[in-house]
């Protein structure tokens, strides 16, 4: 299969606009918390729970 060659053509007048290829942008990741803010206070409201109970019964 013969190669086909293609010889450069530049414009003798005028302008040459050139057009940048973007490339892929990467973004920095974006750090997930490891426990939901519904779980947590969730735990909290449970902790709370806890403590009330432990404060009663030292009081009986």
């Amino acid at each position: 299969m013969p190669e086909s060659k293609f010889r450069e053509v530049l414009p003798k007048q005028g302008k040459l606009a050139v057009e940048d290829v973007t490339a892929m942008v990467l973004c920095k990741p974006k750090l997930l918390p490891l426990k939901s803010v519904t779980l947590e206070k969730l735990e909290k409201m449970q902790r709370e729970a806890q403590e009330t109970i432990r404060q009663q019964n030292q009081r009986t």
